[in-house]
């Protein structure tokens, strides 16, 4: 048996954070004042004939529309699209981080993204690649709020498409009274991810995907966050499950990595944005 203090150390990180987010600091605002101009989200960007649909990068959980895409935005802005990203899930009192607000409101805030993108490029479709949270929270726009006809391709970067137990842990969610409580009212995105529960059992009735969108997953069998990793995976019409391990082995990224900086995943996605003049993804890609 495992110790108690390994058996209890994700749980109280857990719960540590939906109590933690609810303070604000004067160092998160500074971080926040201070933040690098994006250098994306340029509203005079039209799409080009080779890429015609603008993308849209969703960050995560406790993430933002600038840290989390340092990567992978300039990755795809060189290669010629037009890229943007939103901050969504914010809660009232709390800098810098978000992803925290319920799933289902975070969903109308991408709407209204999408929205506000097709306007200003003239675009009649949008793809939407998105991490952690990033890549399961926009299912809930295609499904519900009228998505599917604005979206040509969903890119799931380590989605928490069927939740997550972290390891098993949320199943000792029970046994704390009021843990489950802590979750729901300061930070519900949390609880909304938790494997089971009623937001995402609502979100995969009926079927993983919708008809006329494209899908992919990619994932890392390293991944601490998102478990079991095969959880990431959607069933259905217009899928591509990718394991990042399986184009390259030697890849050891884990759920953070994978969204930040790794630059194999990078190749998969501008893969999956452009299936028509995709190439093998390889180790090799790290340096393309």
């Amino acid at each position: 048996m495992l110790p108690w203090k390994r058996v209890l150390r994700p749980l109280a990180a857990l719960l540590l954070t939906a109590a933690a987010v609810t303070a604000t600091t004067a160092q998160a605002a500074a971080q926040t004042a201070g933040a690098p101009s994006s250098g994306w989200n340029d509203y005079s960007c039209k799409p080009s004939a080779a890429h015609p649909r603008p993308v849209v990068l969703v960050h995560g959980t406790l993430g933002n529309s600038v840290d989390n895409w340092l990567g992978l935005a300039p990755y795809l802005k060189v290669r010629g699209y037009c890229v943007f990203s939103l901050d969504y899930g914010q809660l009232e009192g709390v800098p810098f981080f978000h992803g925290l607000g319920p799933v289902e409101k975070s969903a109308g805030q991408l709407r209204d993204f999408v929205d506000k993108v097709l306007a200003a490029t003239g675009a009649a479709e949008t793809d939407v690649v998105g991490h952690s949270q990033g890549g399961m929270m926009p299912r809930y726009y295609l499904r519900f709020l009228g998505g599917a006809a604005k979206v040509n391709a969903l890119v799931g970067i380590a989605p928490s498409n069927h939740g997550t137990t972290l390891n098993g842990f949320t199943n000792l969610l029970p046994y704390f009274p009021g843990a489950g409580d802590l979750l729901a009212k300061n930070t519900p995105a949390l609880a909304d991810q938790v494997a089971g529960s009623d937001f995402l059992d609502r979100l995969n009735a009926g079927g993983d995907t919708v008809p006329g969108v494209r899908y992919t997953v990619i994932a890392t069998k390293y991944d601490q966050v998102v478990t079991p990793w095969r959880s990431q995976y959607l069933s259905g019409p217009d899928v591509r499950n990718v394991l990042l391990q399986d184009l390259c082995p030697a890849d050891l990224s884990e759920h953070v990595a994978i969204g930040l900086f790794d630059r194999i995943a990078f190749h998969e996605v501008a893969n999956a944005l452009d299936p028509a003049r995709a190439r093998p993804t390889t180790c090799a890609s790290a340096f393309d």
